[in-house]
């Protein structure tokens, strides 16, 4: 058995251990890794845009309810709807 402690876990240095690809494993994280950087770039633009949305008189909140409204298929975005007119109706808050 490998002495753990005896192992180089510098960046550039990957094992097969335990039947566990090394290499392969380190390329899925790094592009996992990548995304997520991506993936926050994309959120930050996302705020600005909302913010520069706001600061022309517009409610990112509304925006963000029709962004999520235009997304859904028609049929069921009726149902939502109607759905939403009936518990509105049923407590009285029309």
């Amino acid at each position: 058995m490998a002495n753990v402690a005896a192992l180089d876990h510098s960046e550039d240095e990957t094992h097969d251990i335990g039947g566990v690809a090394g290499k392969r494993l380190k390329s899925f994280l790094d592009r996992v890794e990548r995304l997520e950087e991506e993936k926050k770039a994309l959120a930050d633009d996302i705020k600005d845009i909302y913010a520069e949305a706001k600061g022309v008189g517009f409610d990112p909140k509304i925006m963000r309810k029709l962004v999520r409204l235009q997304k859904m298929e028609t049929e069921k975005r009726r149902e939502e709807e109607e759905l939403l007119e009936l518990y509105k109706a049923a407590i009285g808050m029309e």
